[in-house]
This record gives C-alpha cells, sequence and structure tokens, in this order.
C-alpha cells in the first residue's frame, strides 16, 4: 500500500509540471484587461475548413492542425485583416458561455485541455480577440489562457458583445 501511494505522488509529481504548461500563456485577469490587450477585435461567422483535419474522426485538445475560415461581419476595434483563417474545429453544436456577461472565463469547450476552446458551428457568430504572432503576422485567439477570446454570440445584441464595443470605445487604439 505505501508502495502505490508513493507510486501515485510520483506520478502526481511528474503530470502536474506538464499540465501547469498546458496554460501557461498570458493569464488576463478582467474582461477589460482582455479588451485592451487584444490587437483586433472582430465579430466573425465560421464559414468552412481552409484545411480539413487530417483525421476527422480525431480531436486534440492542443492546437488542431485544421483551419477553420471566417467571414468578418464587424470589426470592434483595429484593422480589420483581409481574410482570417484560425486553427480550430466545425462541429455541429453550440457552445455558448455559461456565464454572466461581462465574461470572466473561457466557454465550456475550453475548459477540458488545452485552456482555449478550438471548436466552432458551421454559420455561428463568434466575438474574436485576436493577437499578432511575435514571430509572423498570422492571428491567434491562442493569447490569454481560460480566457473568452473566441465566445460564441447568440445575436447581433448580445450581452457580451454590447458590453465589448462600450469597452473598446474607452479603449487606445
Amino acid at each position: 500500500m505505501v508502495r502505490f501511494r508513493l507510486y501515485c505522488l510520483a506520478l502526481i509529481g511528474m503530470l502536474l509540471p506538464a499540465v501547469g504548461l498546458a496554460c501557461y500563456v498570458s493569464r488576463i485577469e478582467s474582461p477589460t484587461e482582455l479588451v485592451a490587450g487584444a490587437d483586433i477585435i472582430v465579430r466573425a461567422v465560421a464559414t468552412d475548413y481552409q484545411i480539413p483535419p487530417a483525421n476527422p474522426s480525431m480531436r486534440t485538445g492542443g492546437v488542431p492542425d485544421s483551419v477553420v475560415s471566417f467571414k468578418i461581419v464587424e470589426v470592434v476595434r483595429g484593422t480589420s485583416p483581409l481574410s482570417l483563417a484560425l486553427h480550430g474545429y466545425l462541429v455541429e453544436r453550440d457552445d455558448f458561455n455559461d456565464r454572466g456577461s461581462p465574461y470572466t472565463f473561457v466557454r465550456p469547450g475550453g475548459r477540458a485541455g488545452s485552456c482555449f476552446a478550438n471548436s466552432y458551428k458551421r454559420g455561428a457568430e463568434y466575438l474574436l480577440f485576436l493577437k499578432k504572432s511575435k514571430d509572423s503576422s498570422e492571428l491567434t485567439v491562442n493569447w490569454a489562457a481560460l480566457a473568452p477570446v473566441n465566445e460564441q454570440l447568440r445575436n447581433d445584441h448580445d450581452p457580451w458583445l454590447l458590453w465589448v464595443r462600450t469597452q473598446a470605445k474607452s479603449v487606445h487604439q
């Protein structure tokens, strides 16, 4: 029994650093900080795969090999990119945030594994908080761990969208 406990403790000790590293990206303390930290904020519709997954029956909690294209509907802050594509998966189900606006935590799809939601429903709208990669001009939503960086919207009067629009007006561009 003692050996089993020691084995379990050793295993947990080895796994904890790996789990901690999964979310080792900027941690946002408040929704206001999220708005201020984004380079670009857009409302966009998930349209199709730019690059489909290599294995459609397999999903990862990390960065997917597949890339989803988006049609930009509104630029809330920043300069609109000519086109927008993000690593992710197209799914058939909604994944709305189950908390009150302004959101302080990622939607349910981002709470298991990678600390970022990586699924998008085709035809659904999302409010995307984009950051330019340091090593390229690629845009990503994977810059604020466990933050609501890519929340699905219910409509153009969604309380999260309205709150972010108001906040974005007060943040210097």
